[in-house]
């Protein structure tokens, strides 16, 4: 019995594999697609703002204030241009010509003297993340100067020091936080959208039917069918693995093994969704459609990947939860940035787990239901 189960189940698997292996766009799928996607995202896509585009009006002509504006030059934060009046940078503002000014007013050394020096800082709002950045780079700039200046001159702001730092990404790049949710990306489309779609190719050519009325089990048909796409799937994420660690030097601060055993369990949910799509349309076309609406999108958009969920409403949090890559990227995001926090590790694993065996059940049911009058 059970040397039966084994002999038709590899004899099937290699059957799939030789498919898969003459399926070029199946291939490509699953592993040029997630190489081309780390590349395009890890340099192309990226939240660090850089060179910023700067008007700098110096009104007082005390060495104190160019020493003040000083941090911008030489900095790949800014890229200052140094203007002689208010109204001109404005104009250039309004222009577009810059995205900041930095304006030092005429009083500003005799009031510093004084401890109560002030400079200001007019950012262009049409730009939210950029100006919310370089609100953050110009403070930095000006209170580090400050802290530094008053310290010579025994003021009291000079006893404060500020030193900035960011929990779980040092080099404070958003390229690390978007790696995760790559791998993320590239187990989701083999998982859901390649698996669903050959699937129903299969559906659609009668294929299934041929082989009901073999000897064959409803198990070992289901795991045959998905064994090689799970293969090339770990294929690809360990690619993107390696890319993302030579290239964009990604921290793996916890467990190398938790990464790929939390990623091969998000890949079983993956594939038994898709599983669960190809019983359900048993048509590519729809299937490639169901599969871009309840997987690809929501995991791009309320999984965590582009936006803070805690930044969310709450409603887009609770639907954010039903949603088996909510978990995996959290897992994945603590995993290589922060270490191996159990509490989170255990939580999330048993959710994936309930997962895992819901769209498995589900998929066996479907395809059972269809093949038993």
């Amino acid at each position: 019995m059970t040397s039966g189960f084994w002999r038709r189940l590899l004899a099937l698997i290699r059957k799939e594999t030789r498919e898969l292996l003459r399926d070029n766009s199946s291939l490509a799928l699953g592993v040029v697609l997630p190489l081309v996607l780390i590349l395009i995202i890890g340099y192309g896509m990226s939240l660090d703002v850089k060179n910023v585009p700067t008007a700098v009006v110096i009104e007082d002509s005390s060495p104190l204030a160019r020493q003040a504006v000083s941090f911008t030059q030489g900095s790949e934060y800014f890229q200052p241009v140094f203007v002689p009046s208010l109204q001109e940078g404005e104009a250039m503002i309004r222009k577009h010509k810059v995205d900041a000014m930095l304006v030092v007013p005429p009083d500003f050394s005799a009031r510093f003297a004084e401890g109560k020096g002030k400079l200001q800082v007019i950012l262009n709002g049409t730009e939210a993340t950029t100006a919310m950045s370089a609100q953050g780079y110009f403070e930095a700039g000006i209170l580090t100067w400050a802290a530094s200046e008053g310290a010579k001159h025994g003021l009291a702001a000079g006893g404060i020091e500020i030193v900035p730092r960011i929990w779980f990404n040092d080099a404070n790049t958003s390229t690390w936080f978007y790696v995760p949710g790559i791998l993320m990306l590239v187990l989701t489309i083999s998982g859901v959208f390649l698996t669903s779609v050959v699937m129903a190719r299969e559906w659609e050519r009668g294929t299934f039917e041929s082989l009901f009325v073999t000897p064959m089990k409803i198990l070992e048909l289901i795991l045959a069918k998905t064994i090689p796409y799970f293969v090339i799937a770990m294929i690809g994420m360990l690619l993107c693995l390696v890319v993302g660690r030579e290239l964009y030097d990604l921290p793996m601060r916890g467990s190398l093994v938790l990464i790929i055993g939390e990623s091969m369990l998000y890949l079983v949910v993956s594939l038994g969704i898709g599983l669960v799509i190809s019983a359900l349309t048993k048509n590519q076309f729809l299937a490639c459609h169901v599969s871009l609406m309840i997987s690809f999108l929501p995991s791009v958009v309320l999984s965590g990947f582009l936006f803070d969920l805690h930044a969310e409403p709450a409603a887009i949090r609770v639907v954010s939860s039903l949603i088996p890559t909510t978990y995996y990227l959290e897992l994945m995001k603590s995993l290589f940035l922060s270490g191996n926090y159990w509490p989170l590790i255990a939580r999330d694993t048993v959710i994936l787990v309930l997962f895992a065996l819901f769209f498995l059940g589900w998929a066996f049911h479907m395809t059972r239901k269809k093949v038993e009058p």
